[in-house]
């Protein structure tokens, strides 16, 4: 009799799972709804920077030429708001005489030259204050020491003289180092901060961060060159492109959850497939042996 030989049995078929079999796992699930919070987080971010893009109250028109008294615009050691910067206000006040001092790099009308500032000690404050005034402008530097020196006399005479200031009132330009060989004492900036430490009785001091530039010379110089500042756009877009930015945001954290999900059902597939035809081989190198036997 002749024998058959043996085969092996048939293995199952394992169907592998669908994205969507994948993506309704409690994981995945719970995944979705931490991506879901943040998303939402960044899309009111998003929503709270736009809302801030339009200045629904911008300021009127030709406001920064109306003369207004300092202490009603700022306060001393108070930041400046943006729509008050190149206001022209009005002071009263003493110069105090030690502390007229040039500084360089500034320009009229593209021409470069030299200011020379002064120390004006604010008339009918509780307590001393002072603000920085530019008073003038020259182009030659050997003028600029002549007319400091010139109002450290007048100062000195007069003392107590109070005089009135009108002029346009900006922020600190903040500190520079003088450039390289100069005069270690060389002021290259317009820095309220930077003066105050070359300023005399100043202890106690309460000090504007702004400083003052003069609309009519004072002393023997040119008035200083400051036109009105150009009128501000209602749309500040800088917070629309961040505001676009969030969006983005959001939309990743989305599109970063679905990636992983897809990442781990292909795994999945493939860990499967590749069991599959483990399990093939097998059984086809049993079958064979068999065979042979």
């Amino acid at each position: 009799m002749t024998s058959t030989p043996a085969t092996a049995s048939p293995q199952a078929q394992i169907f592998p799972p669908t994205l969507r079999e994948v993506m309704l796992r409690p994981r995945w699930i719970a995944l979705l709804a931490f991506s879901l919070v943040v998303a939402g987080v960044l899309a009111w971010l998003g929503q709270w920077q736009l809302g801030r893009a339009v200045d629904t109250s911008p300021p009127e028109p030709g406001q920064t030429e109306i003369v207004r008294p300092l202490d009603d615009v700022v306060q001393p050691g108070d930041y400046l708001p943006e729509p008050l910067v190149g206001q022209r206000v009005e002071v009263r006040g003493t110069w105090v005489a030690s502390d007229f001092i040039v500084v360089s790099s500034r320009f009229n009308n593209d021409v470069e030259g030299y200011w020379v500032t002064g120390q004006l000690r604010v008339e009918g404050t509780a307590q001393p204050t002072s603000i920085a005034v530019a008073t003038g402008w020259t182009s030659s530097w050997d003028a600029a020491n002549a007319a400091a020196e010139e109002l450290r006399r007048q100062a000195q005479t007069e003392p107590t003289a109070v005089v009135e200031v009108t002029g346009r009132l900006i922020s600190d330009e903040g500190a520079a180092v003088p450039p390289s060989g100069a005069d270690p004492q060389t002021l290259t900036r317009m820095s309220p901060a930077m003066l105050l430490g070359r300023w005399h009785d100043t202890a106690g001091l309460d000090v504007y961060r702004q400083f003052v530039t003069s609309q009519a010379p004072i002393g023997p110089l040119d008035a200083i060159a400051s036109p009105a500042p150009d009128e501000r756009s209602r749309v500040n877009w800088l917070n629309i492109f961040y505001a676009a930015e969030w969006a983005i945001f959001a939309g990743f954290a989305l599109y970063l959850w679905y990636r992983l999900a897809r990442d781990a059902w292909e795994k999945e597939v493939e860990d499967l497939e590749d069991e599959q035809a483990e399990a093939l081989a097998g059984d086809s190198a049993a079958g064979a042996s068999a065979a042979r036997d």
